[in-house]
Order: structure tokens, then sequence, then C-alpha cells
């Protein structure tokens, strides 16, 4: 891909609003809603929280080393071989992350709207929409994404206008009828998905043009708070819609979309509403193999990896349709283990470069 790629510092917060929200609008609040209760609000604030924390780190570095990437100050600071170990893993759950996301397009489709079409269907035909995706490069991803991220919350913002006559603010109280643990497992949930994840996308700020570069900190955390506020009120509308059944129905935005009824005029308009979310998916689907073939192609110092996009793209996709058998284990896998992986392979990597590289500021040359 072209050296030459550039976005401005709003298109790049774009792409940040869409990689936090894409999937995450659809797939969080309702098993966040179930392990919180009523709490599930403050739970996200929680995670909301340190996802502040973790993009102020990010941040840090992007200012202490202009114009690198995440694995290029890595080996500044660490050094090849050290960087080599610690990336190793970075490597192998941002594999088995990208196969996730469209596992969860997957399920979302024969949950709702594609339930006879099998998976390998499905999956094969993301894979091949964010692989043509990627080959075109970052300008075009962040063109897609301010279109399509603009019709996503659209619609979003439709769906929370038209249910408003069903809001009941009672459903929302008690807060902690079973006391903090339920907020600090659903807290958990949040953090590991989508907050912990944000380290990733370390790899695409030198992708910023230099001359706005002062100003891409200030639109990354406005869009970190788009984010945290789009989450909130899809928890709460869900909460105040639903009652009780808003930690058990999955996909609560859909759900809320299938009881509009305007005076016969709008109604069944599920479906409509469903392909819109869908975009989230693929947004996020494509940055993630994104920034997987630029850490690919850094790590093995490759001048061109456009070779690398469909092989990488059928790998994933392969690991789409095996490590990921049913819904099921999905749905574990996303609430308890994926946490915990990116903890390993992401966090603790930014976190260590942050570390060695505030004691070397500080000490003397």
């Amino acid at each position: 891909m072209s050296k030459q790629e550039s976005v401005s510092s709003a298109q790049m917060s774009m792409l940040f609003l869409s990689f936090m929200t894409g999937s995450s609008i659809v797939i969080v609040p309702a098993p966040l809603i179930n392990a919180a209760g009523n709490g599930a609000w403050l739970s996200l604030l929680l995670a909301w929280l340190i996802g502040f924390l973790l993009l102020g780190c990010v941040l840090y570095l992007y200012r202490k080393y202009p114009g690198m990437s995440f694995i290029q100050y890595s080996r500044h600071t660490l050094g090849g071989w050290l960087t080599a170990i610690i990336l190793l893993p970075y490597v192998c759950v941002m594999f088995w992350h990208v196969a996730g996301i469209v596992s969860e397009i997957s399920v979302f489709f024969k949950s709702t709207m594609l339930r006879e079409t099998p998976s390998y269907a499905i999956n094969a035909l993301f894979f091949i929409a964010i692989a043509l995706t990627v080959r075109n490069g970052i300008e075009v991803i962040a063109r897609m994404a301010v279109i399509l991220s603009t019709l996503m919350f659209g619609f979003i913002i439709l769906i929370l206008g038209l249910v408003a006559p069903m809001y009941h603010p009672e459903y929302l109280e008690p807060i902690m009828p079973q006391g903090i643990g339920p907020i600090l497992h659903g807290a958990y949930i949040a953090y590991g998905f989508p907050y912990s994840e944000l380290v990733v996308f370390a790899m695409l700020l030198p992708f910023v043009r230099k001359e706005e570069g002062g100003k891409v900190g200030k639109h990354l955390f406005f869009a970190l708070i788009l984010n945290g506020f789009t989450l909130l009120a899809s928890i709460v509308s869900s909460m105040m819609v639903l009652g009780p059944l808003a930690g058990d129905l999955k996909f609560s935005l859909y759900q809320l979309s299938r009881l509009i009824f305007v005076r016969e005029i709008i109604e069944r308009i599920e479906s409509v509403i469903g392909f819109s979310l869908t975009v989230g998916f693929y947004i996020k689907s494509a940055i993630m193999l994104y920034i997987l073939m630029k850490v690919l192609s850094q790590l093995l110092h490759l001048k061109d990896d456009r070779f690398l996009v469909y092989p990488v793209a059928m790998i994933c996709m392969l690991l789409s349709l095996t490590t990921y058998r049913d819904e099921t284990s999905l749905g574990e896998q996303v609430n308890i283990i994926w946490p915990l992986l990116d903890n390993t392979a992401y966090i603790a990597p930014m976190l260590l470069i942050a570390v060695v590289s505030l004691i070397r500021r500080r000490m003397p040359a």
C-alpha cells in the first residue's frame, strides 16, 4: 500500500468512533444488562473511564514518538528481539479477533433475518467484502467510515426516538439490588469489549497528516465521548422499554426496532434497521484486518503488504468457522476470555513500552 496514504484528524476520529461503536452497539447491551441488571449503565461508565485512561496512554506514546507506529516505537524502546517476542501473541490474538467479529455478524444474521443461511456463506461474503476494502487502503476505508457511520448513527437515533413513547423510567429501579459485585462483573465485560481493544488503534495514528497531528488527541477523546453516550443511551433505552427482558433478549437495538409501530405507517422496519446495524460490523472488521496487515508487514519488513490481504483473510475465515462453532461458546469467549487475552496481548505490551519510555525520560542523560 502506498506510503503516501494519509487521512485528516477528523477522518481518523470517525474511524475510531466506528471502530469503538461498530459491533459493540449491537452486541454489548444485552450481556451487560444480563450481568449487571439495572446497574448496567454504571458498569459502562466504569469501563468507559478505563477507556479514557488507555486512550491517554496511546496518545502519550503517539506524541513521544511522532510518525512512528506501535511496532516502530516498540522496536525503538525495547529492541527488535523483545518486540518480536511480545508481539507474537499480539498477532495471534488479532487473527482470532478478526475471525470473532465476523462470527458475531454471522450469529446476528442467523438469529434475526437469515435463519436458514449457512454460516460459511455469510462469513465468506463478509470476508470478500472486507478484503476488497482493505486492499484499497486507509483513505478509502476512512471515506467509507464517514458515510456509513453517519447512516448507522442516523438509524440508531431513529430507533431510540421512535420507541420513546414506550419508555418506562421506573424499570431503571432499583439500581444495585445485589450490591456492587454484578456491576463490577458488567464493567469487566464492557472493558473487554470494546474498550480494551482501542490499544490496537495506535497502529493507525501515523496516517494522520503531519499538519493535523496536534488535533488528533482532542478529536479522538471527543469520539470516545460520543461512543460512551451512544452505548449508554442504547443500554438505558433497552432497560426502559424491555424491562426485565432486556438482559435475555439478544441484539437489543434490533429487538427495539421490532416494536416500532406508528399509525400503520411505520412498522416492520427491523430488516432495514438490521442491515444498517451490520454496517458497524463491516467497518470494524475492515479496520481490524487492515491493522493486522500493517502489523504483519512491519514485523516482516515488507515494503508492500497487498499480496497478504487475501491469504490472511482466508485464514481468518477458516478460524471463524472452526473456532466459534456455536452461539453459546462465542458469547462465553467474548465475555470471559476476550478481556484476559486483550490484557495479555494488547495492553501489557503498550504499558511496558510506556513505562520504559517514562523511565528513560527521567534518567539523566
